[in-house]
């Protein structure tokens, strides 16, 4: 089945791969972006021109889609960056759920963060929050809650796993382990398009780490190491991994929010 995924911060960490696999699986994608970023897309895409944090510029191109993802989040999370959660991961939230909503759309996917967690704190609240918004919002839903994700520029964590690998085999500690494991960018695309592929039967299903490492789609790794091709604008108008806003929003809006 072809889907008709419109995607919000498809020029980051993950947005530019799961674009690219959904072209080569034979969905329509048509991903928001500001024209300075247009080119970090794979050919195919079709351009919505817009500010993430302002759904006026952008909402009337969300329809035909049935399916929303929602990759847009503050640059590299960090425990001092609690104003920019709200400003750009909160509001932008708010901003795709009621153009989600107006274009009647199916199933939206948004990337949230694995919880409780004893750091990040202020991160964890506004991600948790925004799953709140979702689950309000009456719209089908699937929420993916990954801790970290390895990648390029976001390696460091690999020299965690002697640990991971302990924690995992001791009952007290195993459950924790396993929810907040690492993942890859691989993965994270592969779970990405398996939620595209398969909403939810029900209002709301939650993809947890280990579930993550699990998925696979040849499709999405076929994409690995590719290189975004040029595009042609067709519309009408943490270190964690977690899909970045560009800077410059971030910076505007926490001028905003100050």
């Amino acid at each position: 089945m072809q889907h008709t995924v419109f995607i919000a911060g498809a020029t980051g960490y993950m947005g530019v791969r799961l674009s690219a696999a959904l072209i080569n699986k034979g969905d329509i994608v048509r991903a928001l972006t500001r024209p300075a970023s247009a080119g970090r897309l794979p050919a195919g895409c079709r351009i919505v021109q817009g500010d993430a944090l302002d759904s006026r510029s952008w909402a009337e191109m969300v329809r035909p889609a049935d399916t929303f993802v929602h990759l847009v989040g503050t640059p590299h999370p960090a425990p001092w960056k609690g104003r920019e959660f709200i400003a750009v991961d909160l509001a932008s939230l708010k901003e795709s759920v009621a153009a989600a909503l107006d274009a009647r759309v199916g199933h939206f996917i948004y990337v949230s963060v694995a919880h409780p967690a004893p750091v990040m704190k202020a991160y964890i609240g506004v991600r948790t929050e925004c799953e709140r918004i979702i689950r309000e919002s009456g719209l089908r839903a699937t929420i993916l809650r990954p801790w970290y994700v390895l990648g390029p520029g976001h390696w460091w964590p690999v020299a965690l796993k002697p640990c991971y690998w302990l924690a995992e085999r001791m009952p007290a500690s195993r459950e924790s382990a396993l929810r907040l494991g690492l993942v890859t960018r691989e993965q994270m695309v592969n779970a990405l398009v398996e939620a595209v592929e398969q909403p939810p039967s029900g209002a709301l299903r939650i993809v947890e780490a280990p579930e993550i490492r699990r998925a696979t789609s040849s499709v999405a790794a076929e994409t690995r190491g590719a290189v975004p091709g040029s595009v042609r604008d067709a519309s009408a108008g943490p270190a964690t991994g977690r899909e970045s806003a560009p800077r410059e929003a971030a910076a505007q809006a926490g001028r905003r929010s100050a």
